[in-house]
């Protein structure tokens, strides 16, 4: 047990690092309880802000929660504590995604510490990369993160990625014509959701990044067809790096182990030097999901889409006050 009681505020330090997470279109869908009692963190899914057409089985929700916990679990290695995680506690309780329990440190997770100064230096960056190979060495660093949390990431190449780069211009093609696909967009970028940004919360148009002129770079346009003033275009890599995150089956549980090593890996990336962006848009499509693996290492179901790379960091997006994500409970 922990020798003194957490205060306050450094129970909403903790949380602080926690919702610097990472989660799609900005919706930070996590809520956080601290019980003193037993020195325990609970996260919850908030289920209010998913994505109906683009989330509907809310797969992503859940990615993005549980970058949140990898978030959380490396601020309390960071204070020298050590976190006893539990996925998926109570089957009855669908919103409960995780329970922390805050023990005396030790040298169970001692490395994920190291990976605190990255949590608010890491930004989503929707800007160009360079053509310029990321190292051997560490890819193979990112691999291993990744498999620390129970998952598999890959780097395609040849003729999967030109697959994988295909998989991407059927989905843009998809959304272009259904009805649906703005939806979820509309809510959380802007358009009649006039407190985006200034809510803490969605894509606010300064971190849209310029509208890609040329290149094969899988970018989502954000302001879609909404003129955004000052807004410049840009030529993206030829050649752009991404990486596969995957899991061995597609349940609740899979999802949780992917969205830790996701934000595992984005941070390692980060004290690196390298930047990083999303690319969801054939996840949303269940046909297309399943194709983006790599058939030949057999891996599982892709969960996840990152382009990796040399160039700018992105802006800091909005976060909701820890107030409105927090309860701290007897």
């Amino acid at each position: 047990m922990i020798r003194q009681a957490l205060s306050d505020d450094r129970v909403a330090a903790l949380v602080h690092d926690a919702a610097a997470a990472p989660s799609m279109h900005n919706a930070q869908p996590w809520r956080f309880r601290f019980l003193r009692h037993s020195r325990t963190f609970e996260l919850r899914a908030d289920f209010e802000r998913t994505m109906p057409h683009a989330d509907p089985d809310t797969r992503a929700l859940h990615l993005g929660c549980a970058a949140a916990l990898l978030n959380l679990r490396v601020a309390v290695v960071h204070e020298g504590l050590r976190p006893e995680t539990v996925l998926l506690p109570d089957p009855a309780d669908r919103a409960l995604l995780a329970r922390v329990r805050l023990t005396d440190g030790g040298e169970g997770e001692r490395d994920l510490g190291a990976l605190h100064p990255a949590i608010h230096r890491r930004h989503t960056s929707r800007q160009p990369f360079e053509e310029r190979e990321i190292p051997e060495a560490v890819r193979e660093a990112l691999v291993a993160a990744a498999h620390a949390e129970g998952a598999t990431l890959t780097f395609p190449t040849g003729w999967h990625l030109r697959e994988v780069l295909e998989l991407f211009r059927e989905a843009e093609a998809r959304n272009r014509t259904d009805p649906g696909s703005d939806q979820d967009l509309i809510r959380w970028t802007g358009g009649d959701a006039v407190s985006v940004g200034s809510a803490g919360e969605g894509v606010p148009h300064w971190a849209y990044g310029p509208r890609m002129r040329g290149g094969r770079a899988p970018m989502r346009d954000f302001a879609g067809a909404r003129p955004t003033a000052g807004r410049d275009a840009a030529d993206f890599e030829q050649s752009p790096q991404l990486a596969l995150v995957s899991t061995v089956h597609d349940r609740r549980e899979d999802w949780l182990r992917a969205g830790q090593a996701m934000e595992r890996v984005l941070l390692l990336a980060t004290l690196h030097g390298l930047s990083a962006s999303f690319a969801t848009q054939p996840l949303e499509w269940t046909d297309l999901r399943w194709p983006l693996r790599d058939p030949a290492t057999g891996t599982g179901p892709t969960q996840v889409v990152l382009r990796l790379g040399y160039g700018p960091r992105g802006p800091a997006t909005p976060r909701r006050d820890v107030s409105r994500v927090l309860d701290i409970r007897p």
